[in-house]
């Protein structure tokens, strides 16, 4: 009598699909897993940049794919480049600060998470004006930097806890209300007029010009010119 043949061991016939068998949990040279998110680094300073590189480089599921260090250049290679997420700074130096970049950048889909030392409210108020989908403040740890850019890819929102905290003390005070004096006067900052200047032209000294302002920027949560005007204009205090 001839010997029955063997049945294959489980897992060993021709249609098994074990560990070797390629597949989407598969390893080997047919195997492939998420792709990493892709990053594009804006900062105005080459050695910043630079720390920022090494640490994104030891981060699993991130790759930086350029770098930028001007508004310009991010806004360019960005579209260039078409990165997932672009972190960035905002300030720098010359030309368009990150705020502007951030608003040119946004409405292309690409997300951007700033990543900044500055948390005062009219740099936050600015900065998800323009359509950031997160801050960050350059203080935080590593795994929350990798944490933020991860979110950021998937379009949820990251805030550094001092800055979700300035933005819920925001959401609850109310609008600040400023006199019929202090509005001139943001109208004349707004114009880029000086205090001198700004005194001529409502028949006051310079002196109650100072004062004022120490009172405006004390309402808006600010403590220069250019904040008060950008964070009036946010909350269409200027007519």
């Amino acid at each position: 009598m001839t010997p029955a043949a063997a049945s294959p061991a489980p897992g060993t016939g021709p249609d098994a699909s074990g560990p070797d068998a390629s597949g989407p949990g598969a390893s080997g040279p047919g195997a492939s897993g998420p792709a990493p998110i892709r990053v594009l680094l804006c900062d105005d300073h080459v050695v910043v940049r630079a720390g920022l590189l090494a640490l994104l480089d030891s981060a699993p599921g991130i790759e930086v794919v350029g770098e930028a260090g001007s508004g310009e250049e991010a806004v360019a290679l960005s579209q260039k480049l078409r990165p997932e997420v672009v972190l960035m700074d905002l300030q720098l130096g010359a030309g368009i600060d990150g705020v502007e970049a951030t608003r040119q950048i946004a409405p292309t889909g690409v997300h951007v998470l700033v990543l900044t030392t500055y948390d005062t409210d009219a740099d936050i108020t600015r900065a998800i004006g323009a359509g950031a989908t997160g801050y960050l403040l350059k203080a935080e740890r590593p795994e929350e930097l990798f944490a933020a850019i991860h979110a950021a890819a998937q379009g949820r929102t990251t805030l550094s806890p001092p800055v979700a905290s300035r933005v819920m003390a925001r959401m609850r005070s109310p609008q600040p209300t400023l006199t019929e004096r202090e509005l001139e006067i943001l109208e004349q900052l707004a114009q880029g007029l000086g205090n001198r200047d700004i005194a001529r032209a409502l028949f006051i000294s310079e002196a109650t010009v100072k004062t004022h302002l120490g009172r405006i920027y004390d309402k808006l949560g600010v403590d220069t010119r250019a904040g008060a005007v950008a964070v009036a204009k946010e909350q269409r205090l200027l007519g």
